[in-house]
């Protein structure tokens, strides 16, 4: 793998941090803006919509810049919404940092891919694409636990201060590592947009939407699943959280060499395997060990689905694979806010804590099924190709 791959997953790494590094510090960030929790919670709200919307938006007025130029002013702006954020002086203006830092995470995800594609053969583009993935996954291994102690210990500010260095770092890396484009072909927005009449490029959102939805349906409430059935203590809960992030960092990887070998076979056994543990752990959330060893097996679920299907979408949309690229993440994003609902109205409607993961298996499996719908219009007699 090209070494230019460590300056995108390093740009990776800090979009990773950034944004679950806010749930670690979320009471201190309350307490320090003398706001309600719940008020708070708007900050993680704020940057998911700001990734949907800045992806799109993004890609469709980047027409004028190289992809190496954008992955620039990208990082650039995500090192200083970090930096704004950590000496934001009131609620209103940290919140208007979370969305101003949310709005390259989406379009850097969809050039960076289309970037990662190009610097190896076509044989290779799924892992070069997992490469860079591999930095968003560390980041939930080490990026944000560690951003949460340290905010933790010395102030929350503290956490924005060191996310807005790896911006830095990731902006050098690019600079230095990144090869020029060799000729700039510009992102035209009509041709960008022409590629959603195509079937398959909605086909591929809707199934990351829905798997994904499965995953947050879960793990946004995996703390009281957990201490609440499998009486897991703070010790237990940290590891779960570093189980599913090196869980995710082995899909990831192996889900990249799936892909190369056949995308929709690659995409079915990982919604498969998805449905699966999850449906597994309302059975082993009731005992610690086997509960901690499920969230690792729905990590793993998890990292293998976003290799295929990126490569999905960028295929499908044949010459205009930079949004739809972007777009997969505002699908995840998405999805992280309906999966969350989905989770919270299982749980509200009293059917237990066990519930959201089974109601989760259920949307993988719809997922698998648009899937096969998918792959059944592959076969079928038509002059559209992906």
């Amino acid at each position: 793998m090209p070494v230019a791959l460590l300056a995108l997953a390093i740009g990776a790494f800090g979009i990773g941090a950034t944004e679950f590094a806010m749930m670690g510090v979320l009471p201190a960030v309350a307490h320090g803006m003398h706001v309600s929790i719940p008020r708070a919670g708007y900050l993680i709200t704020g940057y998911a919509l700001g990734v949907v919307v800045g992806a799109p938006l993004i890609t469709a007025v980047s027409g004028r810049f190289t992809r190496k130029r954008l992955l620039l002013a990208m990082m650039a702006v995500f090192t200083v919404g970090n930096l704004a954020a950590a000496g934001a002086p009131n609620y209103g203006f940290l919140l208007a940092a979370r969305v101003l830092t949310a709005l390259p995470h989406g379009a850097f995800f969809g050039v960076g891919s289309v970037v990662a594609a190009e610097l190896v053969d076509a044989r290779r583009s799924a892992r070069a694409i997992s490469v860079m993935f591999s930095g968003l996954t560390v980041a939930n291994v080490i990026g944000v636990p560690a951003a949460t102690a340290l905010g933790t210990a010395f102030g929350w500010r503290l956490a924005f201060v060191l996310i807005g260095a790896a911006g830095l770092l990731a902006v050098l890396g690019i600079a230095v590592l990144v090869p020029a484009d060799r000729a700039h072909t510009p992102v035209r927005l009509r041709t960008e947009l022409r590629a959603f009449t195509r079937p398959q490029v909605w086909l591929a959102l809707a199934v990351g939407t829905l798997g994904f939805a499965g995953v947050f349906a879960t793990y946004t409430y995996i703390a009281p699943m957990l201490s609440t059935l499998a009486d897991a203590g703070p010790v237990g809960l940290t590891a779960a959280l570093a189980l599913f992030g090196l869980g995710s960092a082995v899909g990831n990887l192996l889900g990249g060499r799936l892909a190369d070998r056949a995308v929709l076979p690659a995409i079915y056994l990982a919604l498969g395997f998805l449905a699966a543990v999850l449906t597994l752990f309302a059975l082993t959330v009731h005992n610690e060990a086997a509960a901690l060893a499920t969230v690792f097996a729905i990590g793993a679920a998890a990292g293998l689905v976003i290799p295929p299907v990126q490569l999905r979408a960028m295929r499908a949309a044949q010459e205009a694979p930079t949004m739809a690229a972007a777009s997969v993440q505002s699908s995840i994003n998405i999805a992280n806010a309906g999966g969350a609902a989905l989770g919270g109205v299982v749980i509200g409607a009293g059917f237990g804590y066990a519930a959201p993961s089974l109601a989760g298996a259920v949307m993988a499996l719809a997922g698998l099924g648009l899937a096969l719908v998918s792959g059944r219009l592959d076969r079928a007699p038509s002059p559209a190709s992906t």
